[in-house]
């Protein structure tokens, strides 16, 4: 391993110590993450990974300009207008490790796309994230990160309409019904699961904190570790919902579901994110030890999250489930407001200050991008301390009943306000924003065009 591989975790490999640690794997998956964050790409030969760390592997750019049914989004100008030209897939340094869950185990790989003439490409996700990391990196400042998830286990079958329905429990073998927030009885009930979940992370160098039984039945929250290194957090997010999807359909037969909103009547998945800031010294530059609203950096980072809240929300919200999360009092936000250890606010400033001082951006889905959320939010914070912004007074008490939102809480309205950028464009690049904006508007477009169930329901034989 080189220095950089070894730099970004110990718990990486090397071509030669996945042979001589695992001599029956065989293959190796070469994953990109797309732009709905989907990993695509390809399985090789293990005696091919050597090669392709040397040289890299081509596929085309066009995977960036896919919708979430895999489809081509011509409008992009990737696909046949460009011959559907190919870039180079260079592997992440330090991301080969082995996939345990599988039998025989598999080796793994992340890429990242270049043009052919080894720049980066402007629509892959890493490279919209590392255009706001090079603005700190200018400023002399280091963000720190910390990602939450949130996601159901279902049961495999569907109900009688075909929709989702919880698990039986695997202790009383009655389906599960209750919230059961925090519950313990039902984190013993699931261990064999999340122990599971653990040692493959640890094998796949995945600093993985702990789960928590969230607000609904069969709901979970997964945290990872804070890093000051944002693009390896966002590498580790992406591949923390592989194996949890992965871990328990081959393995406990379970469905593992990010989508935000899978039922109706309960809570959804949310995919918060802490973040703070370190100066050149490694100073915490948001440290406060009582009162937030005192704290400069903090207050002018909290308004630039505020103000480019409503055009960040097609990221933070970018698919039609995504809106269904935004109901007053579900504890996904609908406000820009900000308050110190407030869950109803959409920015939050956690409870323990001093070194740990920070703020817990609550809108986005579980659904959303790691890179594209890591963009959106860095881009907001450097905005607001360079501008010096200030921000709205702390909001104390239930921030739905006092303060009214101003976000765009529809598909339709987060891509006009997505459009209307004026202040991302100039963060994640013009040619990414005007891809991604493509993107959601063909999938807008195609979803609007179904007749769904409930319309046959109403309005076929009573109109």
């Amino acid at each position: 391993m080189n220095e950089t591989e070894q730099s970004r975790s110990g718990s990486y490999y090397s071509a030669q110590e996945i042979l001589n640690r695992y001599p029956e794997i065989k293959t190796a998956e070469l994953l990109i993450c797309d732009t709905n964050g989907v990993l695509r790409g390809k399985r090789a030969d293990i005696q091919t990974v050597d090669k392709v760390m040397e040289s890299g592997m081509n596929l085309p750019l066009s995977v960036f300009a896919l919708d979430i049914s895999g489809e081509t989004v011509e409008e992009t100008g990737l696909g046949m207008d460009s011959g559907d030209a190919d870039g180079i897939c260079r592997v992440v340094p330090g991301s080969l490790t082995v996939v345990p869950w599988r039998s025989p185990p598999r080796a793994q790989l992340q890429l990242t796309m270049t043009n052919m003439d080894g720049t980066p490409f402007y629509g892959d996700p890493r490279s919209v994230l590392n255009r706001v990391l090079e603005r700190f990196r200018a400023d002399g400042l280091k963000p720190v990160i910390a990602l939450e998830m949130e996601f159901y286990l279902l049961d495999r079958d569907r109900d009688a309409q075909g929709k989702p329905q919880p698990l039986f429990s695997p202790v009383t073998g009655e389906r599960l019904s209750c919230s059961q927030v925090y519950s313990i009885v039902e984190l013993e009930d699931y261990a064999p699961f999340l122990a599971e979940i653990g040692r493959a992370s640890t094998a796949q160098g995945i600093p993985s904190e702990g789960a928590v039984k969230e607000y609904a039945p069969g709901q979970f929250e997964i945290n990872l570790a804070h890093t000051d290194d944002p693009m390896l957090g966002c590498d580790q997010t992406v591949m923390l919902k592989r194996l949890i999807r992965d871990v328990a359909s081959r393995r406990h037969n379970y469905t593992a579901t990010f989508m935000p909103k899978p039922y109706p009547q309960h809570s959804g998945n949310g995919m918060h994110i802490h973040v703070s800031v370190l100066d050149q010294d490694g100073n915490n530059i948001f440290y406060c030890d009582n009162d937030p609203e005192q704290q400069p950096k903090l207050r002018q980072a909290v308004a630039g999250l505020a103000e480019t809240m409503a055009e960040s929300m097609l990221i933070f919200a970018p698919n039609a489930n995504s809106y269904r999360r935004f109901r007053e009092g579900s504890y996904a936000p609908t406000n820009t407001a900000w308050g110190y250890n407030n869950r109803t606010t959409g920015l939050r400033v956690p409870a323990t200050l001093g070194d740990a001082s920070r703020i817990e951006h609550r809108l986005a889905g579980a659904d959303t991008n790691p890179y594209l959320l890591a963009a959106a939010v860095l881009a907001g914070i450097h905005h607001g301390i360079t501008n010096q912004l200030e921000p709205e007074p702390i909001t104390e008490g239930n921030a739905y009943k006092l303060v009214k939102s101003n976000l765009p809480l529809t598909w339709g309205e987060a891509m006009k306000a997505f459009a209307a950028a004026k202040v991302l464009p100039g963060y994640l690049g013009e040619a990414f924003v005007k891809m991604f904006h493509d993107i959601k508007h063909q999938e807008h477009k195609q979803f609007n065009a179904e007749v769904t169930a409930l319309e046959y329901e109403w309005y076929l034989r009573n109109v």
